[in-house]
């Protein structure tokens, strides 16, 4: 039985739109992508929304609006995708990694305490796997220590904490279209905010630093440049695919949980394994299954053999990694994690009768 890591969720009639887009001539700076952010904002309930060619894109204009720079300190989790520290140091300033939770993924607040110094002027919380992170205790941390925070939702499309959706407690959230993402168009991300002068900060410099957009100038072709700015731009067919996906979400979403409680059930009875405690606010972009390496190289060859799709997040945690790795004090739970863990398939694509497949793969190791 063969079953796939992740499958997205394009159909024929979003291909349609596609084509229809393709042959118009208007493929960028065009209505859709005006629309997806619309529809977006009305998803997470949040004030404004940029769309933006990648989820890094955003993270990096994130990190400009709060004006980070050489001789800031910035935390960010050790166990992330490089992408979140990353955007922090295309701006000058230094990520400083703080420890994770076992085995959620959310920052340690204990850690994130120890770290903050007079250099720290900002935070970068990741909702790892889909599960939220404890947002009131690090909004009073942050509020406490004048630090701005940015949310990391690459992996949280329908996360909810206290009945908000994540992106809605920082100065911004910034959320992934990667192919393995819960929608995907290829490559793209949009930033939501709840900030006027941080969205426009976003607008602006996401495009150049151009003072209008297309739409808005009297004459082609006459505008000023007020600001430095980047191509960080999604393309109007990229966002149409978004848009049509962003409608029809909360189906997929729906699937994720119920597999995902299917899978702690199920699970469950295998005492070598351990599981993250199930969380119907959580999005589950994954499902993540924990053991000793040992344990994992067995799994990982059973899975290649009987052909179940599967993948790591992440098998090195940042503190670890070369370009940072000199800068950076141990992350004992983060590299814990990064030894241990399995990512399953959890999409609407998953069903009982495949569930029940890897429980028995699993069991027979």
């Amino acid at each position: 039985m063969k079953i796939p890591f992740s499958k997205n969720q394009i159909n024929n009639s979003d291909i349609s739109i596609v084509k229809k887009i393709l042959k118009s001539g208007w493929l960028t700076h065009g209505k859709y992508t005006k629309n997806f952010e619309n529809e977006f904002k009305k998803f997470t309930k949040s004030k404004y929304a940029v769309a933006v060619s990648n989820c890094t894109a955003g993270l990096h204009l994130s990190c400009i609006a709060a004006d980070f720079k050489k001789g800031d300190e910035v935390l960010v989790p050790a166990m992330t995708h490089v992408a979140t520290a990353h955007a922090v140091s295309l701006t000058g300033a230094k990520p400083v990694f703080c420890d994770i939770n076992l085995y959620n993924g959310s920052i340690n607040i204990i850690d994130v305490k120890k770290k903050i110094n007079k250099k720290t002027k900002g935070i970068i919380i990741v909702h790892m796997a889909g599960f939220p992170n404890q947002m009131r205790e690090l909004q009073r941390v942050c509020k406490k220590n004048n630090l701005k925070m940015i949310e990391d939702c690459a992996h949280a499309l329908g996360t909810y904490e206290n009945k908000k959706h994540v992106g809605n407690f920082g100065i911004s959230g910034v959320f992934s279209f990667y192919p393995t993402k819960q929608i995907s168009i290829g490559e793209g991300g949009m930033v939501v905010t709840n900030d006027k002068k941080t969205y426009e900060i976003i607008k602006r410099r996401k495009a150049f630093g151009i003072d209008k957009d297309i739409k808005e100038r009297k004459t082609p072709g006459i505008y000023d440049v007020k600001s430095l700015g980047l191509n960080y731009r999604m393309t109007d067919y990229q966002s149409a695919i978004g848009l049509t996906q962003i409608k029809r979400y909360q189906k997929e979403l729906s699937a994720r949980v119920k597999n995902a409680k299917y899978y702690c059930t199920k699970l469950s009875n295998i005492k070598w394994l351990k599981l993250p405690t199930f969380d119907e606010k959580a999005s589950y972009f994954i499902f993540q299954i924990f053991m000793p390496k040992f344990k994992r190289l067995k799994v990982i060859k059973s899975f290649m053999k009987e052909k179940i799709g599967f993948s790591i997040h992440y098998a090195n945690s940042l503190d670890n990694m070369s370009f940072y790795k000199s800068n950076s004090s141990k992350c004992e739970n983060s590299n814990i994690y990064a030894n241990e863990n399995i990512s399953l398939p959890v999409h609407s694509g998953i069903n009982k009768k495949m569930i029940n497949h890897i429980f028995r793969v699993l069991k027979k190791i």
